[in-house]
């Protein structure tokens, strides 16, 4: 019997990979998915996007409650937190969303293939192989396969950083810990403040517990546009959320019944906060030490794998996507567009090459955040000169129906031409609304063509053109 000769073979299953192993299928390529866990989805579905947004819906609901009786809703003045059916419903839909994907694959005629895939080196006579180990990845215990395929694309995803000298435990957390906690904790210090430190500070305070949140930069979300971080900051203020940026932190301790952090403050002076249990949130690395990069011409930069516009690594018939891509930011929908280029340049059809510029970035607290292009500074350090129009959302009639008025959208425009640099809004549904703003860049609308493109009433995304109008000094609501 012939040995099958995949046209591509895919490591890693998450967001990228089985975007790309669909697209492959879609294209009538033989695909072969290549996922270690045992379950398809990645970080993404298991302990990422879908059960922290899944926390959040729930910690939406009860901040509604809170409200019931304005609304006309009796009898819900002491509504009762059941932390355990959450996490059933959390579980379930992960459930539901990998049982999809697995049928996805069947429909696309894709070949899953349950192992730890590395890289053998390059090709040989224009085919790759590829080694898949079970049982923990090629240790002592492992056995080992290969699959063969013209062309592989590497899609292992990222991890969580760890503060030197710590191990994750049931006080000591990471994304993956803190999405299973069996109750409520009472207190939570969050180590840092990019979305996934924002985001479970948010949750959390809103089911009672007391967050403190400490920042090594000088602002919350610091890849924002700095009036973004402002407006952040403001809001979980309002929500006594206790907030220290430009922090070091100096050491993590376990007490008696949970931790204490030691650190220094924006003033220089040692500060300590102990609570329950402690996040690290500090930022990503990618999974790229243990897939033999070394036998092959890929080059890194970091840990993490260069790639030119198509997604080739230097290694040819190789790809990357997704969070292991130096220069890409570490998110889903960068990570699946990275999979369906690099896919299209395998088959031989139409694709564009990603626009950094064009990715929007997601934060989903209370108040969301929803941005995509420069920010103001960046537009600016670019030689830009620019025109901002600002809308708050106190001005939208949507926006009060749903109780959810503060915040603003901000629009970065060029002065000469109109064009849309940058678009930050933080508020109700600014998560939904930003889509509209990358379309809006991608297809070169200028701010005089925006401003008169009609928006239905009463939407939240009338906000946006009420912004655009804000450009010129004409915002209606304002």
């Amino acid at each position: 019997m012939a040995e099958t000769i995949y046209d591509v073979a895919i490591i890693g299953s998450g967001p990228a990979g089985y975007t790309a192993a669909i697209r492959a299928g879609e294209f009538g390529l033989k695909t072969a998915l290549i996922e270690s866990s045992g379950a398809l989805g990645g970080t993404c579905l298991h302990v990422g996007c879908i059960p922290t947004k899944a926390l959040l819906f729930h910690a939406e609901v009860w901040d509604h409650l809170k409200h019931g009786a304005d609304y006309g809703i009796d009898g819900v003045t002491q509504p009762v937190l059941n932390w355990q059916q959450g996490l059933k419903r959390k579980n379930a839909i992960i459930a539901k969303h990998v049982k999809g994907l697995e049928f996805l694959m069947r429909k696309n005629k894709v070949n899953t293939i349950e192992g730890y895939g590395r890289l053998t080196g390059p090709a040989k006579d224009g085919i790759h192989t590829v080694s898949i180990y079970t049982e923990g990845g090629g240790g002592a215990a492992g056995e080992q396969s290969f699959i063969k395929a013209k062309n592989v694309i590497v899609a292992t995803g990222s991890q969580a950083k760890m503060l030197p000298g710590l191990e994750a435990d049931t006080r000591i957390l990471t994304n993956i810990e803190i999405l299973s906690i069996p109750a409520l904790p009472k207190s939570l210090v969050v180590i840092g403040a990019g979305a996934v430190g924002v985001e479970f500070a948010s949750i959390f305070r809103s089911f009672g517990t007391e967050v403190s949140i400490i920042e090594f930069l000088p602002r919350l979300v610091p890849v924002e546009d700095e009036e973004i971080s402002k407006e952040l900051t403001r809001q979980f203020k309002k929500r006594a959320i206790d907030i220290n940026t430009g922090a070091r932190v100096e050491k993590v301790e376990k007490t008696t019944d949970g931790v204490r952090v030691t650190f220094t403050d924006q003033n220089g002076k040692s500060q300590v906060k102990e609570a329950d249990k402690v996040l690290i949130a500090v930022g990503r690395s990618p999974r790229t030490d243990n897939i033999d990069i070394d036998k092959t011409k890929i080059e890194l930069d970091r840990g993490f794998i260069k790639t030119n516009e198509w997604m080739e690594t230097a290694e040819p018939g190789i790809y990357a996507i997704g969070d292991i891509v130096a220069g890409m930011p570490q998110l889903a929908h960068s990570g699946s567009m990275a999979g369906m280029v690099a896919v299209a340049k395998i088959a031989g059809k139409h694709f564009r090459p990603i626009n950094r510029l064009r990715i929007p970035g997601c934060t989903y607290t209370e108040p969301q955040i929803g941005s995509v292009g420069l920010t103001e500074t960046a537009a600016k350090e670019k030689g830009h000169e620019v025109k901002i129009g600002k809308f708050p959302f106190a001005g939208n009639s949507k926006a009060t129906i749903v109780d959810s008025h503060d915040g603003f959208v901000k629009i970065v425009s060029d002065a000469k031409y109109g064009e849309i640099l940058g678009v930050h809004i933080i508020g109700p549904s600014a998560t939904e609304i930003i889509a509209e703003a990358v379309v809006a860049m991608d297809l070169e609308g200028t701010v005089d063509e925006l401003m008169y493109t009609i928006h239905a009433h009463p939407t939240l995304s009338e906000s946006m053109l009420d912004a655009y109008g804000a450009v010129e000094g004409l915002a209606i609501n304002a």
